[in-house]
């Protein structure tokens, strides 16, 4: 299979199902999360539970939602809950996985979906927080997805709006936060990477097809470590038909 046999989105939604275990929780937004976790549960992860926003809890969705507040998202669920119980539930440390954005992010993970620039007369004012904060902050680890330039991937920030590792190894247990948690994944345009167990730095663990180590650097505003990684696996003609023909055969996602 070569690369033009499948998109950009195809890849990544792969890429981000194989992140997700069986018999786990994963708290999934609109997007490609919400069709990573279809997948996975086709595939390799039967019994694992998809949790919504807007209280969706383990739903057998007939399609694929638009929305988390979709009433797809409710169908047949083990709960029909409402937002103040999800982020409860992950207060109460029941989320494993939770997938997350934002517009820039730092060595660490931390991610900023706030401001650029200062605060009182910022360059770029952006939507904030929302949830992002609860979920990096309370799921026992998150799952990163953005596209990377030197723009996104920068060595400072000017505003942390969700935490990642902090200033690195302890900071968010000094913090407060809950213990082994935080960023586990950032799946970007170029692969995928995780974070170096002693430094909480991030280091590159596969390489997608097409793609050369210096573009790496290249597209970071910080140095990320490259050592030992591997190839991205591209996506199998399985997953291909369970995406195309199955789960978003309308191509609300997928394109």
């Amino acid at each position: 299979m070569t690369d033009e046999d499948y998109t950009s989105m195809e890849l990544l939604t792969t890429a981000a199902s194989k992140a997700l275990d069986d018999n786990s929780t994963a708290f999934v937004g609109t997007g490609m999360p919400m069709l990573a976790g279809q997948l996975a549960q086709e595939t390799h992860a039967p019994n694992l539970t998809l949790i919504y926003e807007a209280g969706g809890i383990g739903p057998q969705a007939p399609e694929l939602a638009i929305t988390v507040g979709d009433e797809r998202t409710f169908h047949r669920g083990i709960k029909a809950a409402s937002m103040h119980d999800v982020m409860s539930h992950m207060q109460a440390g029941f989320i494993d996985f939770g997938f997350i954005g934002g517009a820039e992010i730092d060595k660490y993970g931390n991610l900023n979906s706030t401001v650029i620039g200062d605060w009182k007369n910022p360059t770029v004012r952006l939507p904030g927080s929302g949830g992002a904060n609860d979920i990096g902050s309370l799921s026992h680890q998150t799952i990163i997805s953005m596209r990377q330039n030197e723009r996104k991937f920068v060595s400072d920030m000017d505003y942390v709006t969700t935490p990642g590792y902090l200033e690195g190894p302890g900071a968010r247990e000094d913090v407060g936060l809950p213990r082994d948690t935080g960023p586990k994944s950032v799946i970007t345009n170029l692969g995928v990477y995780g974070f170096d167990d002693e430094t909480k730095e991030m280091e590159l663990e596969m390489l997608h097809p097409g793609v050369d180590e210096e573009e790496v650097n290249e597209n970071s505003g910080f140095e990320i470590h490259i050592g030992d990684y591997e190839r991205t696996p591209e996506p199998t003609e399985e997953e291909l038909h369970l995406i195309r023909d199955v789960l978003d055969p309308e191509g609300i996602i997928r394109e």
